[in-house]
């Protein structure tokens, strides 16, 4: 941390709910809540889980036999990574001169029936800092998502702080959020869907998501004395009506557990909302120095920590389906290679 250049800066979590699998109008949706949030004074814009261009909510409640048209839905409406997309984000956060997370659908260029749950991190410059997918599609979500990998398992320095994010379940995953801390995190982003349902009675596995999502923020916060800044999509009706069409039941489940918003201090305190249900923007103030005494107290990346008693390793290599060694004159070569820069990275390079 450079306690001289800018410990105290005003982050946005974004609660909005994507134009449901509509991708062109999404992406013109964010560019207008960006300039909002950065018109507040925001540096570091949020946005939730999947919100380019919507979460694969009918696998909590549909069949998968009556899945596939939404899949394919799915797949039309992803972007990859790099891509004009990719290109779009990066002058809309330009534009705003602000750091910008948002969660995409990403699309494999060698496989059309890969799709990961991605987030990306662009600087106030645009560039593209930090690209990573989801670890564990979680429970039925495996039907849409495929698995991600440790590539960019890392905070990124930007407006003055170190970031990191981690990706809705990823929140419960200790490794997962030790890694990031351990790597100097000081700013942590969490992501989340619009809904989550989980089961039709209350009397078992009773899954309150928005409280769900305090519990696990907070935790986080207060182990790593760290900002949080949670950001979720909102359930949007375009979405109900395309999964639920006229089957009350299955609207009502997809209604019935409202996803949460919030921002929380590096003791697990609330500094904004929670913003539950609705859509809006939530702002706070931050200053990285009040982190200090509580890690005076209990640093688990530090002197609460016994380093000669335990060990950990992240191993952040890209997934990629072949290697290939030597020219063959295949343009597939390419794919074996680290992931390509993005038009903005190949700018800044030259």
């Amino acid at each position: 941390m450079n306690t001289a250049s800018t410990p105290q800066l005003r982050v946005a979590a974004v609660q909005a709910s994507p134009v449901f699998l509509d991708t062109p109008a999404t992406m013109e949706k964010l560019r207008n809540l960006v300039r909002e949030a950065a018109q507040e004074g925001a540096t570091i814009v949020a946005f939730g889980e999947s919100f380019l261009s919507g979460f694969p909510v009918w696998t909590n409640v549909l069949p998968p036999v009556d899945q596939h048209d939404f899949q394919v839905q799915l797949v039309r409406s992803s972007i990859t990574v790099p891509g004009p997309e990719v290109d779009e984000l990066g002058s809309i956060a330009r534009e705003s001169n602000v750091t910008l997370s948002v969660g995409i659908n990403e699309v494999s260029d060698v496989s059309v029936g890969t799709v990961w749950n991605a987030n990306l991190i662009f600087g106030p410059d645009g560039r593209l800092l930090n690209h990573r997918r989801k670890l564990v599609a979680t429970w039925c979500e495996r039907l849409a998502w495929s698995h991600g990998d440790g590539y960019d398992l890392h905070p990124v320095h930007t407006s003055g702080a170190n970031v990191g994010v981690l990706l809705c379940g990823e929140n419960t995953n200790t490794l997962a959020r030790y890694a990031l801390l351990a790597q100097g995190e000081e700013v942590h982003i969490s992501t989340y869907p619009p809904a989550w349902p989980f089961d039709r009675s209350d009397n078992r596995a009773d899954y309150d998501l928005a409280e769900a999502i305090r519990l696990r923020s907070a935790a986080h916060s207060f182990e790593g004395k760290v900002f949080n800044i949670v950001a979720a999509t909102a359930l949007g009706d375009d979405a109900v009506a395309a999964v639920a069409g006229d089957n009350e039941e299955i609207a009502g489940l997809m209604r019935a557990k409202p996803t949460a918003s919030m921002i929380l201090g590096p003791v697990g305190q609330y500094l904004a909302g929670p913003l539950v249900g609705d859509e809006g923007i939530l702002y706070a103030d931050i200053d990285l120095e009040d982190r200090i005494i509580p890690k005076q107290a209990q640093d688990i990346v530090g002197t609460y920590n016994r380093m000669d008693v335990f060990s950990f390793e992240v191993n952040k290599t890209r997934h990629t389906p072949i290697r290939v060694q030597g020219s063959t004159g295949s343009r597939f070569t390419e794919f074996s290679s680290a992931p390509r820069r993005s038009a903005a990275e190949e700018e800044m390079a030259q």
